[in-house]
């Protein structure tokens, strides 16, 4: 069957780049994927597979059922949604939706799940089980399109026994895969702050409250929560990105508003790191003679993969390719709302090199030049198919 999946994969390659072209020039920003959603349902019916849709607005759940259907249920997730930046690649599939893109790799995403969902429906009589599609809206977005899939069910009926998701590697080439066990990415969490006192006239400080003085200082006091609070041990960043307040050379403003993001390996530290955060802003601020408002929405939490799933799944894909082939990654302080998803299930959440072996490393994800290897496409769909008719959590 590994043969039949990799000679499926290469006989489907051009109808992969013709989906890829489609889902890149077509982008659609979280949430609005109506559009892409409906691309999905079509190549759905097209290859008779059933599915759910809407799931979670613009989602779609399809299910792929083989021999014996009950006696293995595993899920493969794709997210579908695209970013706010505008694409500077000159190439005939760039994006026709003016500052919208598929800067992240979730046009790939996409298209290899299609693809292990045309191999999986061909083979089906020759694998055990039930693989559950799951296409994610808006996983760039707060609060999460996989929050929302778990809301509307997306993991019951049936309810799988592991999922597994792929992700784009600018930093590996194509052809290698990469995987990491237990904590793998980062909580993400965004903060707000807003520092109020009474503003005035620039020559009469004694008269006001530095607003923006009482800002600085606050952000530079945040700083200790990472450097002083925190066991040395335990990778957290906290950044302050932006800093609004006062308009013109002569006046203290009354409002400073300060926008960061705090990111943690550790779910206990990070609901001890948000209490510290109102504490200091708080005391800060009240020091200065100001005031000050904190909200840190809860974001995603911390991606752990599941130890067990991992080790599965990485002696598949050295099946699928080679052992030299398949890489540990390091982890990153980045964030993915997959981990929802390995928060209730067994889960698996590994790389696809995207990278040429002729050019190197390109332009990293989030940027406007972001572009992949169009091969990995045939290795993503096999190594996706493969993992779902063969994964045994």
């Amino acid at each position: 069957m590994l043969k039949t999946i990799k000679s499926l994969a290469g006989e489907l390659f051009p109808q992969l780049q013709a989906i890829r072209h489609h889902l890149h020039q077509h982008p659609e920003l979280s949430f609005q994927e109506h559009q892409t959603m409906q691309f999905i349902i079509g190549k759905l019916q097209e290859w008779g597979i059933p599915y759910q849709a809407p799931v979670a607005g613009t989602g779609v759940v399809g299910l792929i059922e083989g021999q014996n259907p009950q006696s293995r249920i595993v899920a493969l997730r794709a997210d579908i949604d695209a970013l706010p930046i505008e694409e500077a690649n000159e190439v005939p599939y760039r994006s026709q939706h003016p500052g919208v893109m598929h800067a992240c790799g979730h046009d790939v995403h996409t298209t290899c799940l299609l693809g292990a969902a045309y191999i999986l429906q061909q083979l089906r009589s020759q694998w055990q089980g039930t693989v559950k599609l799951i296409f994610q809206p808006g996983e760039e977005k707060h609060p999460g399109g996989a929050s929302l899939m778990i809301r509307d069910g997306a993991l019951e009926n049936p309810r799988p026994s592991c999922i597994l998701g792929m992700h784009v590697h600018p930093e590996l080439p194509v052809g290698y895969l990469g995987f990491r066990s237990g904590i793998s990415m980062a909580s993400a969490d965004e903060i707000y702050i807003t520092i109020r006192g009474k503003g005035g006239h620039a020559a009469s400080p004694h008269l006001t409250t530095d607003t923006i003085l009482a800002a600085s200082q606050v952000v530079v006091a945040l700083q200790q929560v990472i450097s002083r609070r925190k066991d040395p041990f335990s990778p957290s960043v906290l950044s302050i990105c932006a800093f609004n307040g006062g308009y013109t050379t002569n006046v203290i403003p009354t409002e400073v508003k300060l926008l960061g993001t705090f990111r943690a390996m550790d779910e206990t530290w990070r609901f001890r790191a948000h209490a510290l955060i109102r504490q200091t802003v708080q005391q800060v601020a009240s020091a200065m003679g100001a005031e000050a408002d904190v909200e840190i929405p809860v974001g995603y939490p911390c991606l752990k993969n599941d130890e067990q799933v991992t080790r599965a799944a990485r002696t598949l894909a050295e099946q699928y390719l080679d052992a030299e082939h398949v890489k540990e990654v390091d982890p990153r302080m980045g964030a993915e709302d997959f981990a929802f998803y390995s928060q209730v299930i067994p889960a698996c959440f590994f790389r696809l090199g995207v990278a040429s072996p002729e050019k190197g490393v390109g332009p990293t994800v989030h940027t406007p030049q972001f572009d992949v290897d169009e091969s990995a496409l045939e290795i993503g769909a096999g190594i996706m198919a493969w993992l779902g008719a063969h994964i045994q959590p």
